[in-house]
Parts: structure tokens; C-alpha cells; sequence
């Protein structure tokens, strides 16, 4: 016999009281830790009182990333117990059938290290033009590849110098004469490349400020946390205009993809007004002239919200943006016009969590999808302008869409699928979104899916898994201007370390123009000041 629980007879809040008890004992991290189990499992509670999770949804919010499953097609229906039938392979060509080797992959070579010291070591005997010492007629020349070697060194993440001035003193008026400090060392404690690490770390790979204060510790140079954030409060008030610019050139974007995630503002536990008791970070990317822009904004507000905020900088004479998001109604901005497109992989994800239960129809939608994703790939592939892509998808996913809907129609027509189990509520979210899921195939520029958005938000809950919480507002504004300047640098494939820290330097130029200053152009402001040096 199963053994029999007795029910929890204590409720969240008095377990919160008893933490309270304890909270010394326990010190903060554990504290917050424990605070934050304890929420999760009244969160938990509610859910199953209010039978607004399934089993299967239980337990994909409890495991962890390395236990969840992958969400590839072929896997997905491996693991559901059935084999893929590939639908219209694509016939074999010399570019296409070439296997491509996924990136990551692999030894590195020396042209990776970008951010590498170069350094150039001549022949110590031999110059261009000399004889050659090993036939001795002929004469040696300079290569175009030279011979190479990498060596990587550990130090701490933020590393200091101690200047010993020496100082001398007359022994008759006693007057002190001290050493000139070098004129590269400057006047400021810490330097802007400290500041754009300390950035790096917290902002961008989720380092908490008291987890780098230890490690600081244990390479003896010590950064209290308390110096971190005011470090960090100083810069951010200084980069301020280039937030704004970046904003102010969202608003222009042809097609902007927005969503958000949780977050927890420690100010902001009570709710006000009553009635929003949530707090998020959303997540808006905007593409414009082929540069994306990641902007973040946290707070009471949700996704729709933030974008009506930042599209009303929009300028008049331009036409609405296609906005690509999931279909929940908060992400819509309630007073600007856009043209709408839904997420094709929230809807391909409904039937990946019911594969198991009906593996031969998730079968054909999932593979049906893979075909247009496919074919998404090949215009990628093939370098296709916005309308040569439309016009493909017309002629080669068209037919398969509408081959598509004519099934999930005759599903719930013909009664062949209960419309409350999971593959019918599944079957229902394409066919009430089907205009929205399928803008790709009338308007050129529209993706698929909101995956761009879907990545950028991962570096929030990347800072929200490590970190937890902001303290305030005012943190996490902070924290939004940071994520949104290194994020949008990933995405132009610019240094976020060399880009912080040139702002850092060069606060006043950008002050007055910030449109110079962006993470795709600034290299070039800095070749015109160096020539105008």
C-alpha cells in the first residue's frame, strides 16, 4: 500500500513567520533561498486548488532545464515512440546536401581571439631580402600567414595595480618631495574597463555583486558589493542618453518582437495599485536598416504596455511595424496600430507536450511545421530579399499551411478529437490564431516565431535565477539600461566590454550625439576622432 501524507496543516504565511525565526541562523543567501521554496510551493498550491495545471505541466515547472526534454521534432516523437516520416525532402545540391558544421564546435583558431594582446615577433637573424641560410642562393620573404601560437593566462576578474611613489624629505626644512605617478595611471581609482567588467559580469553572465565580492576577496583584491552598485548607479546615469537613442531608434523598427518574464522588485511586494499585482521585465527587439535593438523595461507594466511607450516616439510618416509576439492579449499595445503576427512555436509547442498522448497527429503537425521552417531556412540560406522570401512561401508553404488547416478543421468538425483534451485545446489555438500564426505568408519581412525575443529574455532569467530580486525601481532601471546595451551589442556582434568601456571614456561627445554612439557605428566615431587627433 502507498503510504498516506497527512495534508500541510499550516499555511505560506506562517511558514514565512517561522523563517523569520530563523533568518539569522540561516544568513541572507539561505534566507532567500528558503523564502523563495516556501512561495513557490503556496504558488503550487494555488494551481492545483484552483485545477489550473495539469500533471504534465507540474511537472515541466518543476524540473530543471538539464532534465526538461529537448523540443526538436525528431525527438519529440522518438521519445512519443514513433519514427519521422520526413515530408518533400529537399532534393540534394552542391551548397544544400554539404553538411554544415554547427558552430561552437571544434578547436578555435587564432582568428577567435579578437579580444586577444597581439603580439609580433620578427625573425631574430632573418629580414625580407636576405639570403636563405639553407640553400643559400635564393632569398627569403615575408608571409602573408605567419606562424602562430595562443596562450591564455588566469587573473582576476578585476585586477588593480599598487603605485609605490617614493617620497624624499629634507633632513634641514623637513619639506617632502613625492614621485610623479605615471600619466596613464589617471586620477580615478577605477578605471572605465573595471566598471564594464563589473557590467559584464552582473548584467550579462548573472555574476551577483556579493558572489564577485568574495572572489575578489580570494584573490585579494577586495570590491565590496556596496561598491559595485554605486559604480554602477554613477555609469548608468552617464550612459543615460545612449538608452534614450536606442529607445528613440526602436520606435523606427520595421518589425518588433515583444514577451515578458517575472521578475521580483523587493520595493514593490505591496501591490499599487491594488489591483496589478504583478511584477516583469518585458522584452522588446526591433529590427531597423538590419540592426536589431534589445531594450528591456521592468516594473507594474506588461509587454504591451512597455511597447506603447516606446512606439510613441514613433514618427508620423511611418508606416505601422509588423510586431511579432505569443497571442496573450497584454502584449498588444492597446492604442497604436501594428500589423499582428502570432508565435508559430507557441503553437507547435502545445503539441509537443501532448505527443505522448497522440503521437500519430502531433506526428503530422510537427512535421508539417518543420517543412515551413525548412523552407524558412532556405530563403536564409539562399540570401532572399523580403519579397523574393514571400513570394517562396507563398508558392512552397502555402499549399502546406493550407493542407494543414483543412486537417485541424476536419479534426473538431468530424468529432475524430475531443475538443477539451490537450490535443484539442492545441487544435483550437491554430485555428483561432490561424490569420496571425500565418502572416508570413502575406507580408514580406514577417517571421515565424518570436524566438529572437524568446533568447533575449533568457538573460533575465539568468540575472533573476542567480540574483533573485532587484531592491527597488531605481536597481532595476540600472539593471534594464546594462542588459539592453550588452544584449543589443550581441546582437551586432560587437564587444560589449570594448563598447561599455569607450562610452566610459567618451561621455561627454556622446552626450551631445548619441546617434554616433551606437554598438554598430561607434567603431566608426572612434577612427574619425583618432584621425582628428
Amino acid at each position: 500500500m502507498q503510504p498516506v501524507v497527512p495534508p500541510l496543516d499550516v499555511t505560506a504565511e506562517e511558514l514565512e513567520a517561522l523563517l523569520e525565526g530563523v533568518r539569522e541562523g540561516l544568513g541572507e543567501t539561505g534566507y532567500q533561498k528558503l523564502k523563495a521554496a516556501i512561495r513557490t510551493l503556496g504558488y503550487l498550491t494555488e494551481l492545483l486548488r484552483a485545477r489550473a495545471i495539469t500533471l504534465e505541466g507540474l511537472r515541466e515547472l518543476l524540473l530543471s532545464p538539464a532534465e526538461a526534454s529537448t523540443e526538436k521534432t525528431c525527438q519529440v516523437l522518438k521519445k512519443a515512440g514513433i519514427a519521422t516520416q520526413k515530408k518533400n525532402p529537399e532534393p540534394p545540391s552542391s551548397q544544400a546536401s554539404e553538411k554544415r558544421s554547427r558552430p561552437g564546435h571544434g578547436r578555435h583558431g587564432a582568428d577567435a581571439y579578437g579580444g586577444a594582446k597581439q603580439v609580433q615577433i620578427p625573425h631574430p637573424s632573418l629580414h625580407s631580402g636576405d639570403r636563405c641560410p639553407g640553400c643559400g642562393k635564393g632569398k627569403v620573404y615575408v608571409l602573408e600567414e605567419p606562424g602562430v601560437l595562443v596562450r591564455l593566462v588566469g587573473q582576476a576578474p578585476i585586477t588593480g595595480t599598487v603605485y609605490e611613489l617614493e617620497k624624499l624629505r629634507c633632513n634641514l626644512c623637513l619639506e617632502v618631495f613625492t614621485a610623479e605617478a605615471p600619466a596613464e595611471v589617471g586620477e580615478e581609482k577605477y578605471d572605465a574597463t573595471s566598471v564594464s567588467m563589473m557590467a559584464l559580469l552582473k548584467y550579462g553572465s548573472g555574476v551577483p555583486f556579493h558572489r564577485l565580492e568574495r572572489l575578489q576577496e580570494n584573490v585579494k583584491i577586495p570590491l565590496p558589493a556596496s561598491t559595485q552598485w554605486g559604480l554602477m548607479k554613477e555609469t548608468a546615469e552617464r550612459l543615460e542618453p545612449v538608452w534614450e537613442e536606442l529607445i528613440r531608434q526602436a520606435a523606427q523598427g520595421e518589425v518588433v518582437y515583444n514577451d515578458d518574464t517575472g521578475m521580483k522588485v523587493l520595493a514593490l511586494d505591496t501591490p499599487d495599485p491594488p489591483e496589478r499585482r504583478g511584477v516583469f521585465t518585458s522584452g522588446i527587439i526591433s529590427t531597423r536598416e538590419g540592426q536589431r535593438i534589445a531594450l528591456f523595461f521592468t516594473g507594474r507594466r506588461h509587454a504591451g504596455e512597455n511597447l506603447s511607450a516606446v512606439l510613441a516616439r514613433r514618427a508620423a510618416d511611418l508606416a505601422p511595424p509588423i510586431q511579432m509576439c505569443d497571442a496573450l492579449s497584454r502584449n498588444l499595445p492597446k492604442t497604436l496600430e501594428v500589423i499582428l503576427g502570432n508565435c508559430l512555436a507557441h503553437g507547435r509547442r502545445r503539441f509537443v507536450k501532448v505527443a505522448q498522448s497522440f503521437p500519430e497527429e502531433c506526428r503530422f503537425v510537427l512535421e508539417t511545421l518543420a517543412e515551413i521552417y525548412h523552407n524558412d531556412e532556405l530563403t536564409r540560406e539562399q540570401g532572399m530579399s523580403p519579397e523574393q522570401r514571400l513570394g517562396f512561401h507563398q508558392a512552397r508553404s502555402g499549399p502546406v499551411m493550407e493542407e494543414l488547416h483543412a486537417w485541424l478543421t476536419a479534426q473538431l468538425q468530424e468529432k475524430k478529437v475531443e475538443p477539451n483534451s490537450g490535443l484539442g485545446q492545441a487544435i483550437s489555438y491554430l485555428l483561432n490564431h490561424w490569420r496571425e500564426l500565418t502572416l508570413f505568408l502575406r507580408q514580406p519581412r514577417a517571421p515565424l516565431d518570436n524566438n529572437v525575443c524568446e533568447r533575449g529574455l533568457k538573460k533575465v532569467i539568468l540575472h533573476r535565477k542567480n540574483a533573485l530580486f532587484y531592491k527597488n525601481l531605481n536597481g532595476a532601471q540600472v539593471g534594464d539600461l546594462f542588459m539592453s546595451l550588452i544584449h543589443t551589442c550581441e546582437l551586432s556582434d560587437a564587444n560589449p566590454f570594448d563598447y561599455l568601456t569607450q562610452l566610459q571614456r567618451h561621455a561627454s561627445e556622446l552626450a551631445e550625439r548619441p546617434c554616433d554612439w551606437m554598438p554598430w557605428n561607434y567603431c566608426a566615431r572612434l577612427a574619425q576622432l583618432d584621425t582628428a587627433a
